[in-house]
């Protein structure tokens, strides 16, 4: 991919903010590389478009950050590595890496190592209606001989996106009506997926906004009592590029990542929503008119 004296680029791309969160695992794994991130949210939701159009969003966006001068890409996209994986590895000269594959590994990984396994044991996957109906985690976990439940909770992003979310450092502008609203909608998600999978151990967060919900998720399963292995997505994905990244080239050591930012529509908005998906300021992101 790089030299040893050069710093690989690392492009990252999602349809909205989502993305942030595998960045946000990537950032302390392979610290030395430089990031681009594209969130191509002019033309999101990316689920209610048909596959045609999916793939070419997301072969037009990961185009560009190939021209930017990504040296590997990560399709930090459930939906866009759903039906549009196979187009985007078609059109780029560099390795691309999904969110799909890594999760299904990790939650291979954790059934395995389960100390109580049940002969009807599954794993329980909670994603977006248009990653539920692509049934790509299904397939990428039957295929590892792993039985599957999907849920689809479509109500799980607008609800991230608009904050409404448990705060863990309680201030004055916090509304605690808004959160629980939040936490009763997973309650009825989480209680409708166990009685489908009621011996389910493993549950794979199958959207990139989830694991902004992970302490709350935590919380309900044990008020369920059905605590189970949680297997974030973002945080696999991470982990494989880390690894795909180390059996490549070696990378210099560096105490600050490089990232740069780029949106298709609303910087004001992208700024204030993606610091809390990234777990940090963003201080500049540059917008772009990638077409119709």
């Amino acid at each position: 991919m790089t030299t040893p004296s050069q710093p690989l680029t690392i492009g990252v791309f999602d349809s909205g903010f989502g993305g942030l969160t595998v960045l946000r695992a990537l950032l302390p794994l392979i610290p030395a590389a430089r990031y681009i991130y594209l969130g191509d949210t002019a033309r999101l939701p990316y689920g209610s478009k048909s596959r045609e159009t999916i793939a070419r969003y997301a072969v037009s966006s990961a185009r560009f950050l190939h021209q930017q001068g990504a040296d590997l890409l990560v399709i930090a996209c459930n939906t866009a590595t759903a039906l549009a994986l196979d187009d985007i590895r078609a059109a780029l000269p560099i390795p691309v890496i999904g969110v799909i594959q890594p999760g299904a590994q990790a939650a291979h990984t954790a059934a395995t190592l389960s100390r109580n396994p049940q002969p009807d044991s599954s794993i329980l996957v909670l994603a977006t209606a248009a990653t539920v109906q692509s049934h790509a985690y299904t397939q990428a976990l039957t295929a590892l001989g792993l039985n599957t439940t999907e849920k689809a909770c479509p109500l799980l992003v607008p609800l991230v996106e608009e904050g409404w979310l448990p705060n863990p450092v309680p201030d004055t502008t916090h509304e605690p009506r808004k959160s629980a609203v939040t936490a009763e909608v997973l309650r009825i998600y989480l209680t409708e997926a166990l009685a489908a999978a009621p011996h389910a151990t493993t549950l794979l967060l199958g959207c990139t906004h989830y694991p902004l919900l992970k302490p709350l998720i935590e919380s309900t399963l044990q008020s369920l009592h059905h605590p189970m292995t949680i297997i974030d997505s973002a945080e696999a994905t991470a982990q494989t590029v880390a690894q795909t990244v180390a059996q490549a080239t070696p990378q210099p050591t560096s105490i600050t990542p490089i990232c740069t930012f780029y949106a298709t529509d609303s910087v004001e908005k992208f700024q204030q929503l993606g610091s809390h998906f990234l777990g940090q300021p963003l201080t500049q992101v540059h917008l772009i008119d990638l077409g119709g």
